[in-house]
């Protein structure tokens, strides 16, 4: 894909119980901000959160499939979290290419990450690199 300044791409998921547990199987966050109703009850979050990889995690996808696209990688993440993501919310993610490197595919990309009420739960940039297809010879 030949990218260019301003393009943009999102992609949205709606974030269930089932997401937190399946992510805390596979990382070991078991957490009590996502699982301890009474818990995060008494927090300033008010009731359970899902794991910020889950957030992150709509990045990498979107990053990976959408834009720049398939064959690319990270090459480095700074973002902050903004607000809290709650089981039940739609989430969706936004990059936008801000800068392209003149001789190598690497790309800078402004990115957020907004809940379906539009409050921003995460915002940053990110650089990632994307491989070329691989011919065969």
């Amino acid at each position: 894909m030949d990218l260019a300044i301003g393009q943009t791409a999102t992609r949205s998921l709606r974030l269930t119980a089932a997401h937190v547990q399946a992510f805390a199987e596979m990382t070991g966050d078991y957490n009590p901000l996502h699982f301890d109703e009474a818990f995060a009850a008494g927090t300033k979050f008010g009731r359970l959160v899902v794991q910020g990889g889950l957030t992150t995690g709509l990045l990498h996808a979107l990053v990976a499939m959408d834009l720049p696209g398939p064959g690319t990688v990270f090459l480095s993440q700074h973002w902050r979290f903004t607000a809290p993501v709650h089981i039940g919310d739609t989430i969706t993610a936004e990059a936008e290419v801000v800068s392209l490197h003149e001789t190598k595919p690497v790309s800078q990309l402004r990115i957020a990450v907004r809940r379906q009420d539009g409050e921003t739960v995460l915002e940053g940039e990110a650089w990632c690199y994307t491989f070329p297809p691989r011919t065969e010879t």
